[in-house]
């Protein structure tokens, strides 16, 4: 017998008292073993829509619903109250899309629903938001039969969004990027589906329609008792199981060479490379001595997702075939097994820089500030060593015009400084990353690493990408990029092609957002409107069908008088969470300093508030009690139920000594992109809801978003 779990199962069983899960995986394991035992007593639920659900008996309390299409197929679909249970019952129903082969949920309450909210004049006519879309398109994009009244009479996107709730995800997903401005043709291709009539689906085989890519975004398989009773114990961590059709390509794509993969704020860009990493070492490279290595800029989120990557291989040969480690470390490591350790320079107001400033020229009239940028976005980016190749060199994003004759002028401050770093042997961390590359060109050494994974690529610098494509030998499924320039939150800025990585052909795109609401997203996007954003590989990303599936409310901007009184609202405000049963650690209050964060987190204790501050070098350690407090650094990768940036004032966001870096306009501008940017990782780390508190004069950054 073919046993399946839907995502409706899981998110309702999240919802069972904790007293109560360990009989309903009891239960279930039971029923994984002997799902037609005489033990098991199937009772037809009279008042359902669908003929064919049933429900089970877990306790005195507590029903499970379970639908049995065919003899062969038993799909678990909720588990409630004996009352609730039967009244989710009444309102659903299990099919097989006629055209897709998908099997969907409708919901037989939202479609009347839906239908009644279609104004009387509009039936007759065609609304003009799909007038050019035929039926037969419509079908083939997952519409069902009944909904396409419906659909026909949108004529604008709030149409499209009051009939949601009874529209099919992938059907959903097609609609949106329609009304986005994307071709039938492209929606096609997105949705990973053919232009041309599919052959005609058996309706009643609901063991092959379970099979279905857009099946297997809602519905898991079951293979064996033990991932039932695994699945059972992480019941919210959905993404381990459930995967969108294009992540699931992306996964399992045999690669000539390497890929990067964009997308906005929670697309399930690491998601994917998790699953990549576990494909890879499962299915791809296993040989004995075959390493992946899987890296990221910072070692807090290396070591989430180390455990999380963990929890996803159920191979424990697979998982010894993964390394993953954030690469300063990495680079760290290999070189002290090469015997070296230099001295390392982490602030640039070291006494090395400050002698070579004595070489500028007076005559300049340059801030010292343009000399630093020069040297980390120039010289040290593209490993520049003498004069002539200064002279030489583009100076892409640097707004201060210089002529020959200024640059011979001021190259003896970089000679100088190079200089004084060797003599007292010095690096600077860029410096380590270059070194590491050279000792593996010039030794020819062969490392085990046969795949590279990388998340947060927007935060890597252009020298750690050419190390990258030396510690992995060119070939299939090489390298696998993920990253988002929205969420750059350092200056590093690349071209892939540039540092030997070609991913021409290889370029791909993820839209749909999993974590936000649409409100949050929508809000987030607006801070970023009007600035080029770059696709890591010298073009334009922009975040067209950029969309989420969930809605809520939109982000609240409070601004108050005082910080006492800022600090009473958020006192006021936690504790009506808390009211409506949410856990302490469902909530992350962010800030945009650490001192910040100290400061909130002092009052929210001083006020009978439990906290935990999530650290810029462990993990989040997710067992310990307290309401969650960060820099806006630190959440980046994390997520949590409710977002509270607070301190969100003029000066403080923008950060004021952060954008005084900026030597000329081009640069101010792109310090400015960051700081927005850090506003929108805060921000689109929420599920639910997100608020925005200032005190004083709020940031000017608040009034764009409205």
């Amino acid at each position: 017998m073919t046993i399946a779990l839907s995502k409706d199962f899981l998110l309702a069983f999240s919802n069972v008292q904790k007293s109560h899960q360990k009989k309903v995986r009891e239960f279930f394991e039971r029923f994984q073993v002997h799902p037609e035992s005489d033990g098991i007593n199937y009772e037809p639920i009279q008042s359902a829509r669908d003929k064919n659900f049933y429900s089970v008996r877990i306790d005195q309390a507590y029903r499970a619903v379970i639908a049995k299409p065919d003899p062969s197929v038993c799909v678990l679909m909720w588990v409630d109250h004996h009352d609730e249970a039967y009244r989710w019952a009444e309102r659903k129903r299990l099919e097989v899309h006629p055209a897709t082969g998908a099997v969907q949920v409708l919901d037989m309450t939202a479609v009347p629903a839906a239908i009644a909210a279609v104004p009387v004049a509009a039936v007759p006519r065609l609304g003009a938001l799909f007038a050019s879309v035929k039926d037969k398109h419509l079908l083939q994009l997952g519409v069902p039969e009944e909904l396409l009244p419906v659909v026909r009479s949108m004529n604008t996107d709030a149409d499209m969004e009051r009939a949601e709730s009874a529209i099919p995800q992938e059907a959903y997903e097609a609609l949106f990027l329609l009304a986005s401005g994307y071709t039938l043709e492209q929606v096609f291709g997105e949705m990973q589906k053919p232009r041309e009539e599919a052959q005609a689906v058996d309706t009643s085989d609901y063991d092959k329609a379970l099979r279905n890519e857009d099946s297997q975004r809602r519905f898991h398989i079951v293979e064996g008792s033990q991932e039932l009773a695994e699945i059972l114990t992480a019941p919210l961590e959905q993404w381990r199981i459930f995967l969108h059709p294009k992540q699931r390509q992306l996964v399992r794509m045999r690669a000539g060479g390497p890929v990067r993969v964009l997308g906005g704020a929670g697309t399930g860009k690491t998601v994917v490379a998790m699953h990549r990493a576990r494909y890879l070492a499962e299915e791809v490279f296993t040989g004995k001595e075959d390493r992946i290595l899987f890296t990221t800029f910072t070692k807090n989120l290396a070591t989430d997702i180390s455990q999380n990557l963990r929890k996803l291989c159920g191979d424990e040969r697979a998982w010894a075939r993964i390394e993953v480690q954030h690469l300063d470390g990495w680079v760290a490591n290999f070189l002290r097994t090469q015997g070296y350790r230099p001295e390392v320079v982490y602030n640039a107001d070291n006494d090395c820089w400050r002698n070579a400033l004595d070489q500028a020229p007076a005559e300049s009239g340059l801030l010292e500030s343009f000399y630093r940028v020069e040297w980390e976005s120039v010289v040290q980016a593209q490993n520049i060593t003498s004069v002539d190749e200064y002279l030489a060199a583009p100076r892409i994003g640097r707004g201060t015009r210089l002529s020959r004759d200024m640059k011979k002028k001021l190259w003896p401050v970089f000679q100088e400084y190079r200089a004084q770093l060797n003599e007292g042997g010095k690096k600077e961390y860029v410096d380590l990353i270059r070194d590491a590359r050279q000792f593996i060109e010039n030794k020819a050494l062969r490392l085990p690493y046969r795949a590279v994974i990388v998340d947060e690529a927007q935060d890597l610098s252009a020298e750690a990408f050419r190390l990258l494509r030396t510690i992995v030998p060119a070939g299939e499924n090489d390298l696998f990029i993920v990253g988002d320039a929205h969420q750059r939150i350092y200056r590093h800025r690349v071209t892939l092609g540039k540092c030997g990585i070609d991913i021409r052909g290889r370029g791909k795109k993820l839209k749909i957002n999993y974590r936000t609401t649409d409100e949050i997203r929508r809000f987030a996007v607006r801070l970023l409107e009007g600035r080029p954003i770059d696709d890591l590989d010298g073009g334009q990303d922009d975040q067209k069908g950029y969309m989420s599936l969930t809605h809520g409310t939109a982000p609240a901007a409070m601004t108050f008088a005082s910080a006492a009184e800022e600090a009473a609202y958020l006192k006021q405000h936690i504790q009506a969470l808390v009211a409506q049963g949410l856990p302490l650690e469902s909530i992350c209050i962010v800030a945009r300093t650490k001192k910040l964060v100290e400061n909130y987190a002092a009052h929210l204790r001083a006020s009978g508030i439990e906290t935990y501050e999530v650290k810029r070098d462990t993990a989040e350690q997710r067992d310990r009690a307290g309401i969650r407090v960060a820099t806006m650094h630190r959440v980046k990768g994390l997520e949590f139920e409710h977002i509270i940036v607070a301190g969100a004032n003029r000066g403080i966001v923008p950060l004021d000594m952060a954008l005084a870096a900026g030597d000329d306009a081009i640069t101010q501008r792109n310090l400015e992109t960051g700081e927005r940017a850090l506003l929108y990782v805060a921000l689109t780390r929420a599920k639910r809801s997100g608020l925005i508190t200032a005190y004083g004069e709020a940031s000017p950054y608040l009034s764009a978003t409205t």
